[in-house]
């Protein structure tokens, strides 16, 4: 009051002065992951990709960063669909439960349009997840998901990042093993079953296999949606493969993680 009395004294006409508090503004994040039955599909100790293990690697790494840019970090993942996993990025004590608890978690029980599901959620729960919110999204992303999930996303103004966790010699390439009989998991039964190979087959898979992995990560910066690909469980590598994403998202963007 006594401002506006003085502005309008010097100015010789009604001047009302507004001081407005603004709360601080410090990040949101949240880990969205998918846990549908393959991304648990290689078990530990064997030599390829134990998804679980660099799915927590990757997540521990967010929500560090998160803590220590002063945000706060949220979880969600629907290995249930009737009861979602979820921690709005509301306060920082999330991080210790998300870090012990959520990304130690080993039920890989998601429906497979799980990460569609979690992202409507999301959006469902738009008001603790506000505009500008990074939102880390680690899958496999062996499932088709359409253009149109990603774009409604993008239509709330989150910074949505894919961290894609793919096996490097399975998923993004295939070896050469022509002739040599294989065990491959028959959804349907849930069991696995031998199968013989030839080297064209081999080959095929091969060329399917880097095919897909290079058309999705180029579907993903189409979208504007700069992806991580982690291919190991080695915090050392995982580490570098985030500092390659922010190098290039300051190429990109002019922005910073």
């Amino acid at each position: 009051w006594k401002a506006s009395a003085r502005v309008s004294s010097a100015r010789h006409a009604d001047e009302f002065i507004v001081r407005e508090h603004f709360a601080e503004d410090r990040p949101r994040v949240v880990l969205v992951v998918d846990r549908r039955p393959s991304m648990s599909l290689y078990p530990a100790g064997l030599p390829w990709l134990h998804k679980p293990d660099a799915v927590a690697a990757a997540g521990r790494m967010i929500v560090e960063g998160a803590i220590a840019a002063d945000g706060f970090p949220g979880y969600l993942d629907l290995a249930d669909p009737h009861l979602p996993h979820w921690l709005p990025p509301s306060r920082q004590e999330n991080a210790y439960e998300i870090r012990e608890h959520e990304l130690a978690r080993a039920d890989y029980t998601s429906p497979e349009d799980g990460l569609v599901l979690a992202l409507q959620h999301l959006e469902r729960s738009r008001a603790a997840v506000p505009t500008g919110s990074f939102v880390f999204v680690l899958s496999d992303f062996q499932m088709e998901l359409s253009e149109h999930v990603w774009i409604s996303a993008l239509e709330r103004r989150w910074d949505i990042v894919p961290v894609v966790i793919q096996d490097p010699v399975w998923e993004r390439s295939f070896p050469e093993v022509g002739g040599v009989a294989l065990p491959f998991l028959d959804h349907t039964t849930g069991r696995f079953v031998s199968v013989r190979l030839t080297d064209r087959e081999a080959a095929w898979m091969r060329d399917e296999n880097e095919r897909r992995a290079t058309d999705l990560l180029a579907r993903f910066r189409m979208l504007d949606l700069g992806p991580v690909l982690v291919t190991t469980s080695d915090r050392g590598d995982i580490f570098q493969a985030f500092l390659e994403w922010a190098d290039e998202r300051i190429v990109s963007r002019g922005q910073s993680w």
